[in-house]
């Protein structure tokens, strides 16, 4: 096992609730809502279910062609515009049915079957977008009302000391100009909290896009995500984009085995009853055509370089976005690797100093030795850094969701 596996394992403390909101959702609760109600999601199912039902026909002969004619119908002479005074006038019924070699059968299946799971791809990839986006939405929402909570327990702890600032002036314990530094204080406080209300709609929105839940708030923990980096990188063959690219490349290779058939005959054949008048008899035919390829240089040659080209760029472009996500994934766990040692650093180290300065600097207030400005500034640092280890945790949060629902099993 990795020994950063314990990185991503940490519990998300219980969110703050909000009265003013629909029922709170869990973060279980939110993922499985996404998944029954997200309209992607229900588009690629259905699109799955198309190519399966496709498939089914795919490689079978075509329709067989019923031909209804009049032959030999004279038009001058002596019989013209009779139909039984002339022994070949005769009314024809014929039944034909073309049949594809059956190399070219053989590719319409495999061409079928690659469309089948590239669908299926499709439909797993959208499962894990949708996933994600819940999943990192609900994180979001639950790290929001926390914050907004966070800025709310400041102004309450610092409502006293504002409310006592004139009575400090009256007494001389602080200038009149103080009065104004805690005024801008307080304003900046504010439109911290209203930025961070403003993040919490955001977030509440983008759950509600996910989820269909109007108004929605969070309840209870996140699940920890055990992330172990080996075998993600072990695994990233089997994520879906690469799944679906390969679907791709079997599509292309069907493509090229298609236009080879194209170079042997097909066959069709024909039977045909021909009805004339009782004095002449009926006539009974029966034939089979075949199709000659004869200038394959021209014609189904080029075709075949051509579908060997799209074979060899669906399989560049797997290769390309194979690339591309290994380099994602350890651009992905540098970043969580980083962030989680600044949650950790923020919560051992900054946390506890300011809170320490802020004590230190109320009680300084409260012996009549240090003015409010300090008060404030101590208690503004105190608010930043707590505000920064939520946002930090918060980080930590999102990259351990994105992280296991991008590269891992999604489960």
């Amino acid at each position: 096992m990795s020994p950063y596996r314990w990185l991503a394992a940490f519990p998300l403390a219980a969110a703050i609730s909000s009265p003013a909101l629909a029922g709170p959702l869990t973060f279980a609760e939110a993922l499985e809502r996404a998944q029954v109600s997200a309209p992607g999601l229900q588009a690629a199912s259905l699109t799955a279910d198309a190519a399966r039902a496709s498939a089914r026909s795919a490689g079978g002969l075509p329709d067989p062609k019923l031909g209804l004619s009049l032959e030999n119908f004279p038009i001058s002479g002596p019989h013209s515009g009779r139909f039984g005074a002339d022994e070949m006038t005769m009314g024809r019924i014929g039944l034909q049915q073309d049949v594809p070699n059956a190399e070219r059968r053989r590719a319409a299946r495999a061409e079928a079957g690659a469309a089948v799971a590239q669908a299926e791809a499709l439909q797993t990839a959208e499962a894990r977008k949708v996933k994600l986006g819940a999943a990192l939405a609900w994180i979001d929402l639950a790290y929001a009302e926390r914050r907004l909570a966070a800025v709310d327990q400041v102004l309450q702890t610092l409502a006293p000391i504002w409310e006592a600032q004139p009575a400090a002036v009256a007494s001389g314990r602080a200038r009149p100009a103080q009065t104004i530094t805690a005024v801008e204080k307080r304003a900046a406080l504010e439109d911290q909290r209203s930025e961070l209300a403003a993040a919490a709609a955001r977030a509440r929105a983008e759950l509600t896009r996910w989820t269909g839940e109007p108004g929605p708030s969070t309840a209870g923990s996140a699940p920890s995500f055990e992330i172990d980096p080996v075998a993600l990188r072990t695994g990233l063959d089997d994520v879906p984009a690469l799944r679906v690219g390969r679907a791709a490349v079997s599509r292309a290779d069907a493509g090229v085995a298609a236009a080879r058939a194209a170079k042997r005959p097909d066959l069709g054949f024909e039977v045909a009853y021909g009805r004339r008048d009782p004095m002449f008899g009926d006539m009974l035919s029966a034939g089979v055509t075949v199709s000659l390829p004869l200038f394959a240089g021209a014609r189904q040659e080029p075709q075949i370089a051509a579908r060997r080209a799209e074979s060899a760029s669906a399989r560049a472009q797997v290769e390309d976005a194979r690339r591309a996500l290994a380099a994602q994934f350890e651009a992905d766990w540098a970043d969580h690797l980083m962030h989680h040692d600044q949650w950790h650093r923020t919560l051992a180290v900054v946390v506890p100093a300011a809170q320490q300065r802020a004590d230190l600097e109320t009680a300084s207030y409260a012996a009549g030795t240090a003015g409010l400005p300090e008060v404030l500034d101590s208690m503004g640092a105190l608010a930043d850094a707590k505000l920064t280890a939520l946002e930090r945790e918060a980080m930590v949060a999102r990259d351990a969701a994105r992280i296991a629902l991008t590269y891992g099993n999604a489960q």
